[in-house]
């Protein structure tokens, strides 16, 4: 039982904190307006993307918890996560794409380094952290010719 409350617990927390930070910092107008490069997603495409995301992250997050709650690999994981949370007010709710762009730097550092020291104690941990990784990337490309072409 203290497995899954686990897992529930750190699901619950990433996907509301990831949701609450989402919905405070809307795309809105301003977003509507600028330029954006062919390859930019449908907005219907985000929700389930993250909220999937979200989900995996938690997992990985909780797996990490029960094996080595004081490791590098945890520490980063809340460093990550706080990236994460960060990016939507930096570009949407401050309207910056070039700031955005810093900080999903940082992410994907962040989840390069989760990965790293997560491998030696969960490996599984490491996989969950493969699509994560792919979409930040391409978030990453997307944010990058957003600041570009504006």
């Amino acid at each position: 039982m203290r497995i899954i409350l686990t897992y529930a617990v750190f699901i619950v927390i990433v996907v509301s904190a990831g949701l609450l930070s989402g919905l405070a910092n809307m795309s809105g107008d301003w977003y509507a307006t600028l330029q954006k490069p062919f390859f930019n997603p449908p907005a219907w495409l985000f929700g389930p993307v993250w909220t999937t995301l979200y989900v995996l992250i938690g997992i990985a997050g909780a797996r990490i918890w029960m094996r080595a709650p004081k490791s590098a690999a945890m520490q980063l994981w809340f460093a990550q996560l706080g990236a994460n949370l960060l990016w939507s007010p930096a570009f949407f709710g401050l309207q910056n794409p070039e700031l955005g762009l810093i900080v999903i730097a940082g992410m994907l550092l962040t989840i390069v380094g989760f990965m790293i020291k997560a491998r030696p104690i969960d490996r599984v941990s490491t996989l969950l952290f493969v699509p994560y990784l792919a979409w930040v990337a391409f978030a990453s490309l997307l944010n990058l010719s957003i600041a570009w072409l504006n």
